[in-house]
């Protein structure tokens, strides 16, 4: 591999400065991608050089590119042949959605390469993603759950991986994942390299990052668990009743383009589109409980502007990568501060600016307190609409519910921390503490994820027709 020491102590301004491999280079200039962004100038210089990584980044950083990036240069300058039922570099993910959405920056960027990248996830045959690993691939993006499903059934083997990515590792271990990420790691080679990506920084991560990284450079891009300041905050006390008239008047104003509004639960946000559908407001809900066609039709027409709401829950929105979300309103303010900063971290993406409003009941004002702790950020309260009340006689009625309204939480669809065959010990205690009360149990289905494979280019676009793929700041034309 070539050495990049030179870059260790400079500054990143284009990446042009990096000296990646033509191919690789080349479609960065296709995407008009000049100059890297803080995460990436900080880390895509640590990581060519091969070290252990941690790094800090809140979600439309351009995090993904940090790390495939140099991982793509390291694949392009070390060409192998590829081991059957095997992988050069594998990336865990904890969803579905960020597991595609990473596949496909993979793709985008490597797409002059020879080289072929795979997704698995639940939710789609198995006999599938058997047959795609046979050959071995160069990068496996996966949920834990699906990635043991595979290794168990010895369809792959981990003797080869050369580098390790765990991205949102915070959501990892909310998620329970720790029990399965105590089995992958230890079927690594010890002589690798790990790259670990969060937006927070609590005790666990640390404790995890110490047991699992060779000598890490530690680089953030924001104090941790600071909140965007291109995002406007505010907060409205309003009666737990009275929220969805609430929700309905707010979005009757013509400045909301495109807002992501999150509840605490799967059944609560399946009631919210609900009433939202009775108001003559189109809606879709994502959470664990859809399946993947239907989590795919949501995203699909909340990126093409047929509805301009999608309801969803902390655990689905993870991956949503979606440009011109000009509004995240809190139905339900989250339970765990950290959620807060995730979900408002899907406006003011990509240099844009974006508004954040919290509907606080009563009851949830310890949360409100435990979220401006976190962020150190004072939300501005702003007083409710004249005629809410008015607006809630107003409502129609919707059918009786047939099954009672406790807090569930949310899982991804059945990609569980703990798998079949991996059951908790009798006396062995929770993955650091007890879970929080809404945020248990979930659905007991099929693991969440799906597959694919091979490479070719792609990526989102935005409403101006440019490509988005979760890259370095664009060059205004």
């Amino acid at each position: 591999m070539r050495a990049h020491a030179r870059l260790k102590d400079c500054i990143l301004k284009t990446f042009s400065e990096l000296g990646l491999a033509d191919p690789i280079a080349q479609a960065l200039a296709a995407e008009g991608y000049e100059t890297p962004t803080p995460i990436q100038a900080q880390a895509i210089p640590y990581v060519l050089q091969g070290k252990d990584l941690l790094g800090i980044a809140q979600t439309g950083t351009g995090k993904t590119a940090a790390f495939a990036l140099p991982i793509l240069d390291r694949l392009a300058q070390n060409p192998v042949q590829r081991m059957r039922h095997s992988t050069r570099v594998l990336v865990l993910s904890p969803t579905r959605e960020l597991a595609s959405q990473i596949a496909e920056s993979f793709r985008v960027y490597g797409r002059n390469l020879k080289m072929t990248v795979a997704t698995v996830f639940g939710g789609v045959p198995i006999n599938r993603q058997r047959i795609m690993l046979q050959s071995g691939v160069d990068v496996l993006v996966a949920t834990p759950g699906r990635l043991l499903d595979l290794i168990d059934q010895r369809i792959l083997t981990l003797n080869h991986v050369e580098v390790l990515v765990l991205d949102e590792a915070d959501q990892m271990l909310d998620l329970g994942f720790i029990h399965a990420l105590r089995r992958i790691v230890p079927m690594l080679p010890k002589r690798r390299q790990t790259l670990f990506f969060s937006a927070t920084m609590p005790k666990q991560i640390a404790e995890l990052a110490a047991r699992y990284l060779t000598d890490p450079v530690k680089v953030a891009v924001t104090p941790v668990a600071t909140t965007a300041e291109r995002i406007d905050q505010r907060v409205m006390f309003v009666d737990q009743r009275e929220k969805q008239a609430l929700l309905n008047i707010t979005l009757a104003d013509p400045a909301i383009q495109r807002v992501l509004v999150f509840t605490r639960t799967k059944h609560g946000a399946d009631r919210v589109v609900k009433h939202l559908s009775a108001a003559s407001i189109q809606s879709a809900a994502i959470h664990g409980n859809k399946s993947q066609p239907q989590r795919e039709k949501a995203l699909a027409e909340f990126k093409s502007g047929r509805i301009k709401v999608l309801v969803a829950t902390d655990i689905a929105a993870r991956g949503i990568d979606i440009d011109a979300v000009s509004h995240v309103v809190n139905f339900e303010l989250p339970n765990v501060p950290e959620q807060y900063v995730h979900r408002i971290g899907r406006t003011a993406r990509a240099g844009a600016e974006g508004i954040a409003l919290s509907f606080c009941a009563d009851d949830e004002r310890p949360y409100l307190r435990d979220i401006e702790k976190l962020t150190k950020v004072r939300l501005a309260q702003q007083p409710l609409p004249e005629g809410i009340r008015a607006a809630l006689a107003a409502m129609p009625k919707l059918a009786p519910e047939r099954r009672d309204d406790r807090p569930r939480g949310d899982r991804p669809h059945g990609d569980r921390g703990h798998r079949q065959g991996e059951r908790r010990e009798r006396h062995e205690p929770k993955p650091f503490g007890a879970r929080p009360a809404g945020e248990r149990g979930g659905h007991r289905g099929s693991n969440a994820g799906g597959g694919g494979g091979g490479n070719g280019g792609g990526g989102n676009r935005s409403r101006n027709g440019q490509r988005r793929t979760g890259g370095g700041q664009r060059v205004s034309a």
